[in-house]
């Protein structure tokens, strides 16, 4: 593996319907906006609760991303 050098961002996604569309929501969000996006972590998983239903869920992620001057294989 190539030498790299990554940053690191905390973004948080949300979506009505599951953890993994929250987690989808946020990597393609990022994705328009952030340049060599390369890997996320989920950090935290919410959830709100009305009426004894679960609502809408949120996920906090770490994301990665290659730096500018870092090579490319």
């Amino acid at each position: 593996m190539a030498n790299r050098t990554y940053a690191l961002t905390e973004i948080v996604g949300t979506s009505p319907e599951s953890i993994d569309d929250a987690i989808r929501n946020a990597v393609s969000r990022a994705h328009q906006t952030i340049r060599h996006l390369d890997w996320f972590e989920v950090t935290d998983i919410r959830g709100h609760v009305r009426d004894g239903d679960v609502r809408h869920f949120q996920v906090t992620l770490k994301v990665g991303f290659r730096l500018e001057d870092s090579p490319v294989d």
